[in-house]
């Protein structure tokens, strides 16, 4: 068995799960602190929102939200139409998990896995330092934004 390349992150944010889940499925947020192509719609993702990336090659990067559980978890599958090797849908996954901890909220993030794929260890690699740079930005946006 291979060993498995998932990627975790986990920091506690000064805000409410309701502030942290703004963060994560609005738009106008998510922009900030992942990339959203250009005129994504504005209202709040859900399960079934995509985000579709037209990629240099002619392939394409899919995310889809497969789980929205409000304020508590969050999961989004991430699919290449180039890749050789066709993961189920979830194996390959951003998952968001909160934890109501009082006047603050926990966020963990776990992102793979990407031992199933043919260049797991690239996306590997390139997800450890998203992981680290995207959790500091959600972090700010909850603790500093308002409404």
């Amino acid at each position: 068995m291979k060993k498995q390349l998932i990627v975790t992150e986990e920091i506690i944010i000064n805000a409410s799960p309701e502030k942290v889940w703004e963060v994560l499925t609005l738009p106008k947020y998510v922009a900030q602190w992942d990339e959203l192509p250009e005129n994504y719609p504005e209202e709040p993702m859900k399960v079934d929102s995509k985000v579709v990336w037209d990629l240099p090659n002619g392939e394409q990067s899919i995310t889809t939200i497969i789980k929205a559980e409000k304020e508590k978890e969050l999961i989004i599958d991430l699919h290449g139409t180039g890749w050789k090797i066709k993961p189920e849908q979830g194996e390959v996954a951003y998952r968001y998990s909160l934890e109501d901890m009082g006047n603050s909220t926990k966020l963990f993030i776990e992102i793979g896995d990407f031992s199933l794929l043919e260049q797991g260890k690239d996306y590997y690699e390139a997800s450890i330092d998203f992981a680290k740079e995207s959790s500091k930005v959600i972090q700010s946006l909850a603790e500093n934004e308002t409404e």
